[in-house]
């Protein structure tokens, strides 16, 4: 039986991750409750704002059985805000933002400025040897800390924006919005792995 993938739709660029795994051949459903979240194997928390989020979360009462499911090892995609989400430590967050601490990675929220600093660029990734991943940075964060455990995949400027460990995938970018799809077929293997 295919996985079936769950998409955060609480708030964020949600609908276009969908898209993304559509053109993948990949089904997926929207996650907004506990009962929804039942249903998915794997999970991708979309870019967004991630105070808002956190918030969102706990107002839905979302964030423990996520907790939950993620401690089990469900794989999931973070992306921007879901990076941040999934981090074990958010250097400048609010007092009473969460996350999930699932990789060890220190995050900096809009470490690459404000709306108008966003940014298109063209990254190396390992284990995506063939071309350069375009890569959308939109008040992106960015990995201050990475554990022993973390592999980096990409960086710029020495400072990582995405890396991977066991079934967690994170970017500081917004794959959703480039037309290319590898990223997401990333994800999808490693869901498939697990």
């Amino acid at each position: 039986m295919p996985a079936r993938v769950g998409v955060l739709a609480l708030q964020g660029a949600f609908d276009l991750h969908r898209r993304a795994l559509t053109r993948l051949g990949v089904a997926s459903r929207e996650v907004r409750t506990a009962d929804d979240l039942g249903l998915v194997d794997a999970l991708v928390l979309p870019g967004g704002e991630s105070t808002t989020m956190s918030k969102l979360l706990e107002a839905n009462d979302l964030f423990e059985p996520i907790a939950a499911r993620l401690a089990a090892g469900m794989p999931v995609l973070g992306t921007c805000a879901g990076m941040i989400l999934l981090a074990v430590s958010i250097l400048d967050g609010r007092d009473d933002q969460r996350c999930f601490g699932v990789i060890d990675i220190d995050v900096r929220r809009n470490a690459f400025g404000r709306q108008v600093d966003s940014f298109e660029t063209d990254l190396d990734m390992l284990g995506l040897p063939e071309t350069p991943v375009h890569a959308v940075f939109i008040r992106a964060p960015v990995v201050e800390r990475v554990g022993a455990s973390v592999e980096v995949l990409a960086e710029i400027d020495g400072r990582p924006v995405a890396c991977r460990h066991d079934t967690v995938l994170v970017t500081a970018f917004h794959p959703e919005l480039s037309p290319d799809l590898r990223i997401h077929e990333m994800f999808v293997r490693g869901v498939e792995a697990a």
